[in-house]
């Protein structure tokens, strides 16, 4: 995850976050990916982008799959196919949603460059995996042995 600030303070992080430039709101973007996909592509979550299909989790527009339309650096939000509304003047709008609100059923996979982030993240996941069996291993065998002693006075005592 991207850090904004190094402050604890709720009122800080909220100023990160508006004030973050859109670079970073970018990487913010993110939704997790369906289980397919996750067991396809070996990565949880990815940002989202114009074309990918995506179900909608959360809200009044719950259960909605459809493709993403646009996306609202600017605001933080999506604007999917099938989440829409009626004006009162008649016109049909989208509805802004939150990222984190959907989940990604079918990745748009036309940007070759997309693909390598996709293999970068995917090779990071399994270092990481790797790293943390690691030291799983090595705090197993590092267990303290325990040695007893018997003392003078016929007592024992325990080192470690």
């Amino acid at each position: 995850m991207v850090s904004l600030t190094k402050s604890r303070q709720p009122r800080k992080q909220r100023k990160a976050l508006y004030n973050a430039p859109l670079h970073v709101r970018h990487r913010l973007m993110t939704a997790r990916l369906s289980e397919d996909l996750q067991r396809q592509y070996g990565i949880k979550r990815l940002p989202i982008r114009k074309g990918d299909t995506v179900l909608i989790l959360r809200g009044d527009f719950k259960g909605v799959r459809g493709k993403v339309v646009e996306v609202d650096l600017r605001k933080m939000r999506i604007h999917v196919d099938g989440a829409t509304l009626k004006k009162p003047s008649g016109e049909t709008v989208y509805y802004p949603i939150h990222p984190s609100k959907v989940m990604i059923v079918e990745l748009d996979t036309s940007d070759k460059r997309r693909l390598e982030a996709i293999e970068r993240a995917k090779k990071q996941r399994e270092e990481y995996l790797k790293r943390l069996e690691e030291a799983k291993e090595t705090r197993a065998v590092r267990k303290p042995e325990v040695i007893v002693v018997k003392g003078e006075g016929g007592g024992e005592q325990k080192q470690q």
